[in-house]
């Protein structure tokens, strides 16, 4: 998890859907639902990101989803990236700021294999309904991602 730079970092976030259901973390740091997601290193691209950060927090392989029509090709010199289906900018504290580059993906599984030093302390996977429970207290932002990715991805499995 390197910083970039001290003020701000660029981010990739993933939104995770098996089965008709989206993988949230709990984050133990700031007590809140997240997806899965982390600092994009600097010999990376966000993409790669994304794949790596959900391999290392919660062990899945997965397929980034990307619409239908939009062609991935690859020019000599140039690699065609997924675009996020979202982007944030968000403060993380008095003086540091993420940008979020905000992925759906699609995963066989929803075995997870958590890290040792994963920071969560819990992932669980959220039917649609589920999300609407007062209890969770989620960030407004969270629950649109977590519903926009179980809308375009839950009947693609």
């Amino acid at each position: 998890m390197a910083h970039i730079h001290y003020k701000i970092d660029l981010t990739a976030e993933v939104f995770i859907v098996f089965q008709n259901k989206v993988l949230l973390r709990k984050h133990d740091k700031y007590h809140i639902w997240l997806s899965v997601g982390g600092h994009i290193e600097i010999d990376e691209d966000p993409n790669q990101a994304a794949i790596r950060e959900v391999k290392e927090e919660v062990g899945l392989n997965i397929e980034l989803f990307h619409e239908k029509n939009y062609e991935l090709t690859n020019l000599q010199g140039y690699k065609e990236l997924i675009p996020p289906q979202f982007m944030n900018r968000h403060r993380i504290n008095d003086c540091h700021e993420h940008v979020s580059l905000v992925y759906f993906a699609k995963s066989d599984t929803d075995q997870l294999i958590l890290c040792e030093n994963e920071k969560s302390s819990g992932c669980k996977w959220f039917a649609k309904e589920d999300l609407e429970d007062p209890k969770l207290e989620l960030n407004t932002n969270i629950k649109m991602y977590a519903k926009k990715a179980l809308e375009k991805l839950s009947h693609q499995e």
